[in-house]
């Protein structure tokens, strides 16, 4: 019964899988925010072959000049390649929205998970501690956890990810609330399953996909949030480059050499806009409900 059981499981869980893929591959806009993902990671992983300058070597005798041929994106006013910085901060956004949504998913799911499969008791008890981390806005917990631990990029990672794991706790819980009273949950403790057992085999399989989505959705957040950070200057240090300390350091250009701003901030908005696109398709690929109504 057991094996009929996991078998006729897996086989409802592949056909869902080839439909969220089809559905996936129809949404233009979606495969849109993919090809902007996919060229983040390959600029995150071959920019120091592809940037033409050291994007921290300064040239004073070549500071705020205008876009040119030597320099398409101009320089700033230490007389640092822009380009150079824009594609290396690639680097720094994908590091922190990984990492930062790794340790957000190694803090909240398991939390969220025994919040939802352990009971009254521990549900209440978790629940009350996300809640009162849930009250402060979590940029401005991320500050504080900044001011305490100290400007670093290891400090934003660590920083963002306790802030954002609340999200992910809340989601499994309701998502284990949800799938713990279906059928399959219930015949599988009558075969003897142990608790550990039916949240491995049966719970995690059946919440990941909306887990799926709010990584995409944590993602664009951790890279607007590592910006603001590094642009209050508690975030990545100089010489780094990052497109939120390049912003900070062109606010005093804004009026006379507009290019310092306008390409961190492209770089900066074509980042989180292809995230965004590619979490709504999954969203709509992984969501039966979604499917139906498309």
């Amino acid at each position: 019964m057991g094996d009929n059981l996991n078998t006729e499981f897996e086989g409802k869980a592949i056909s869902e899988l080839r439909l969220a893929l089809r559905q996936l591959k129809k949404d233009r806009m979606s495969l849109i925010g993919l090809m902007i993902i996919v060229g983040m990671i390959f600029l995150a992983i071959f920019s120091p072959f592809l940037i033409p300058y050291d994007p921290a070597e300064q040239d004073l005798n070549n500071a705020l000049e205008p876009p040119s041929v030597a320099h398409l994106f101009g320089t700033d006013s230490f007389g640092r390649d822009v380009l150079s910085r824009v594609l290396s901060g690639a680097r720094v956004s994908v590091i922190v929205g990984i990492v930062s949504c790794g340790i957000a998913i190694l803090i909240g799911v398991p939390l969220g998970i025994l919040a939802g499969y352990g009971g009254s008791k521990v549900d209440n008890l978790i629940s009350r501690i996300i809640d009162g981390i849930m009250a402060f806005p979590p940029l401005l917990l991320a500050i504080v956890l900044m001011a305490v631990l100290g400007p670093s990029m290891i400090n934003v990672m660590i920083a963002l990810g306790f802030t954002i794991s609340t999200h992910f706790a809340r989601l499994a819980r309701g998502e284990t609330l949800k799938v713990k009273e279906e059928s399959y949950i219930m015949a599988a403790r009558t075969m003897g399953l142990r608790s550990h057992q039916i949240i491995i085999k049966h719970i995690i399989p059946n919440i990941i996909a909306p887990l799926i989505v709010q990584t995409s959705v944590t993602f664009a957040y951790a890279i607007i949030a590592e910006a603001s950070l590094s642009f209050l200057g508690l975030g990545v240090q100089p010489p780094t480059p990052s497109w939120g300390l390049d912003l900070s350091d062109a606010r005093r250009y804004v009026l006379t050499d507009p290019w310092l701003a306008m390409f961190p901030g492209i770089a900066i908005f074509l980042a989180v806009f292809g995230v965004n696109m590619f979490g709504d398709g999954l969203n709509s690929a992984l969501n039966p409900r979604e499917r139906r109504r498309l």
